[in-house]
């Protein structure tokens, strides 16, 4: 029985000074219901409700028009969402909290709707399999999608290097770069995503490359200990992602090389559904790659108040991410401070674009509460 709380201790995360260890997770909502993909009011008060958080990380945000694969998220790549997030910011940072914005192109997670018509890019031709929503709320089959040409790559690594650009210029306290979930860079990683012949296929310095390239170019706008990544190595059958047995010894050799960077932190995900009956996945994330990461390592996964405090602790993570918890307790750090129940979130409001599940889950009263 932990009795202390570590995840109420102060942290410093690369150049960012957290005055807890408890993280909101990003969270795709669908409120940018609007022509430009903006942030509005309800986005400021939906973040700055949670300033409460030692770190936000923001909700998924598009690096241009073609990263989209969800309707209704709010994109990191316009004028009119960088005035949009420099007001969540400017409010997060007046409540006292500190925020990141985490850098998404969906990839061949995606559908011709978001497009055009025209197909979503990948690393390769291979369908996902799976079912997407469009903007109309109508369930479709994923397609598959346009490989990539070399100079198609390119221009996606300069993509997510303007949109780093951008979210400075939007007044976050650094970025992260989404490199998990199935998403573009997790499909250039997974050998049945990724079937190419060419330097960014095959070997696992092929197979890291645009990731790594992807880094660089946020570099020109961040300084390292501003960066941070987010990575899911036994994602399995999820967002058509098979894993083999070369998946943990990629994220191995991925994961080691980043302690050749100053990163603010690493934000890995215990698997998303059971895979101990998979022998060549990792059950337990953190307590594997603590050894192997040298530097901040943050962890999400079903955490709460007791399994939190515990794995930072046990020393396996420095801090911890909380997605649905923070949905339906804003207050979520006061609450553990009290060590109070936590409210329960209503799914079918997850993805909705009004203010009902977002922004009017009640805070608690500041009374004591026992175990």
């Amino acid at each position: 029985m932990i009795t202390t709380q570590p995840l109420l201790d102060p942290i410093t995360l690369g150049a960012v000074e957290l005055k807890n260890r408890v993280v909101m997770a990003p969270m795709t909502r669908c409120r940018a219901d609007n022509e430009h993909r903006a942030p509005v009011q309800k986005h400021i008060d939906y973040y700055t409700q949670r300033a409460g958080a030692g770190l936000i990380i923001s909700e998924g945000s598009e690096i241009s028009e073609r990263a989209q694969g969800y309707p209704y998220v709010a994109g990191i790549f316009n004028e009119e969402q960088v005035k949009g997030w420099k007001k969540v910011t400017d409010s997060v940072h007046e409540a006292g909290g500190k925020i990141f914005c985490q850098l998404w192109h969906v990839g061949r997670t995606s559908l011709p709707d978001f497009h055009g018509g025209d197909l979503p890019w990948a690393p390769s031709a291979v369908n996902p399999e799976t079912e997407l929503y469009n903007h109309k709320g109508e369930k479709k089959k994923t397609v598959t999608p346009h490989a990539m040409t070399i100079d198609q790559i390119k221009q996606t690594v300069k993509e997510f290097g303007d949109a780093a650009a951008n979210a400075k210029k939007a007044g976050f306290d650094g970025v992260e770069i989404h490199s998990s979930n199935g998403y573009l860079i997790h499909q250039f990683f997974n050998e049945n995503s990724n079937l190419r012949t060419d330097e960014y296929g095959g070997s696992q310095e092929n197979k890291a490359r645009f990731f790594f390239e992807v880094l660089e170019a946020v570099k020109e706008s961040w300084p390292e200990n501003r960066i941070g990544c987010r990575m899911n190595p036994s994602l399995h059958g999820v967002f058509g992602i098979e894993s083999t047995k070369n998946t943990i010894p990629f994220f191995d050799y991925v994961i080691d090389r980043l302690n050749e960077y100053d990163l603010a932190y690493l934000h890995l995900s215990e698997p998303f559904t059971d895979v101990s009956d998979i022998d060549h996945l990792v059950t337990n994330i953190a307590e594997h790659y603590r050894p192997i990461y040298k530097g901040n390592l943050i962890i999400n996964g079903g955490f709460d108040r007791e399994s939190g405090n515990k794995v930072i602790a046990d020393g396996h993570a420095d801090c911890v991410a909380f997605a649905k918890l923070f949905i339906s307790n804003p207050d979520l750090v006061k609450r553990f401070e009290l060590k109070a129940e936590t409210a329960d979130w209503d799914q079918d409001t997850f993805y909705t674009q009004g203010r009902e599940g977002y922004t009017d889950y009640p805070v608690l009263e500041e009374e004591a509460v026992k175990d």
